[in-house]
């Protein structure tokens, strides 16, 4: 009876030493407490399609913290969601979205607009919704009315507590805190210190995980209150290394492995 008691206390203390820096969490609804992201939400282990409704649901089910997804704009100016320029051989931004609804996901979805995304997603109160915005490579024109409207839309959908927001674009970023100074964004491109995301009202670094294996990220970090979040971790011995150097997200492939490593964590191994 006492090692029982002995070991739920362990696992609660370190699952509470795994919790995102509580004074870094929109109040309101209550979050999954754990770091796991599922990256284009959890598609991998049941072949869902990527950045899927389907798979949106699954990270739900799964319990994820949040789940990640990428927004393009159409030739006619539709937000949808989905990983690469292309979708089945058609380029998103050099068609409209009725040109995109002539392709189909294998599990027979359309291409999500963000705004079915979103009403999706804000149905449940305890995943976040990592909204990442694709820049392209040489239009600012073009990026910031995608950041405008991604933002307004978000807004219209009243699903501000739900949404944080990414990319590889620091002006993007920028853009989206003129537009709600209250937001989370955090940049994705490993090129920026964490003095510098913190003096422009970043809410923390999202870098590749290699880029955190050099220097003081952790500590530095937690002194100047930002967060830090791993992308894309699939094996369990980086999410291990992480684990344990207090990482507050972890974006993923493979959110049931992220899960079935954090026991093994908390278990000793």
């Amino acid at each position: 009876m006492k090692s029982s008691i002995v070991a739920i206390t362990l696992m609660a203390l370190f699952t509470k030493s795994f919790d995102p820096q509580p004074e870094l969490i929109n109040k309101g609804n209550s979050w999954n407490k754990n770091p796991v992201i599922a990256h284009r939400g959890a598609w991998k282990k049941n072949n869902l399609p990527e950045n899927s409704i389907a798979s949106l649901k699954e990270a739900i089910r799964l319990g994820c913290y949040g789940s990640e997804f990428d927004v393009h704009m159409t030739l006619d100016s539709v937000l949808v969601i989905n990983h690469d320029a292309d979708f089945y051989g058609l380029h998103i931004a050099q068609v409209t979205y009725k040109e995109l609804l002539t392709k189909k996901h294998p599990n027979g979805e359309n291409i999500p607009t963000l705004e079915e995304y979103l009403k999706e997603g804000i149905k449940q109160k305890k995943m976040k919704l990592i909204l990442e915005i694709k820049p392209s490579k040489n239009d600012p024109e073009r990026d910031q009315k995608l950041t405008d409207r991604a933002v307004a839309m978000v807004k219209k959908l009243k699903a501000k507590e739900w949404v944080d927001y990414i990319s590889f674009s620091y002006d993007v970023l920028k853009r989206i805190l003129v537009l709600d100074p209250k937001a989370n964004v955090a940049y994705l491109n490993g090129d920026a210190s964490l003095e510098k995301l913190k003096a422009d009202g970043f809410y923390g670094a999202d870098y590749h995980y290699s880029v955190y294996q050099k220097g003081e990220w952790f500590a530095k970090a937690k002194e100047l209150n930002l967060t830090i979040n791993a992308w894309t971790v699939n094996s369990a011995e980086d999410m291990k290394w992480l684990l344990k150097n207090k990482v507050e997200f972890i974006t993923t492939n493979e959110p049931e492995l992220a899960f079935e490593t954090i026991r093994a964590v908390q278990s000793g191994n």
